[in-house]
């Protein structure tokens, strides 16, 4: 059986867009693997948007770890450290349905941006 040449390139956008929902490793497999050869519209558009989400939520776990961090070392287990746990999974939950709405997006091939951050992602990202 010989191999199927004849992928569209909305395909090929379309796994670019898949594989780079997939943790920051995934994105830079998307990237450097399948993206610089075969560059997509689609493709693109999904790396920009991915990338941004990447980012915002390795940032802002980042900050709600400082946060629960000093809250934890100078008050001990008291109201506010239980606040900073519900508030960072409420946070967390946020970017879980986030990543599942681009995710779905990436899987239908469409080019929908992701709330809050999918048109920032196509303006600061236009090198993608």
């Amino acid at each position: 059986m010989e191999p199927n040449n004849n992928i569209s390139t909305a395909d090929n956008g379309k796994n670019v867009g898949i594989v780079s929902y997939i943790t920051i490793i995934g994105w830079l497999i998307a990237y450097f693997g399948m993206h610089q050869n075969n560059k997509t519209e689609l493709g693109s558009y999904q790396l920009r948007q991915t990338l941004l989400l990447h980012i915002a939520s390795f940032l802002v776990s980042w900050i709600l770890g400082m946060i629960f961090a000093a809250i934890f070392f100078s008050s001990g287990f008291d109201s506010g450290w239980f606040s900073i746990v519900g508030i960072n999974w409420i946070i967390r939950l946020i970017f879980v349905v986030l990543w599942l709405i681009g995710f779905i997006g990436a899987i239908n091939g469409e080019k929908k941006p992701i709330p809050f951050i999918g048109k920032w992602a196509q303006t600061l990202f236009k090198g993608i």
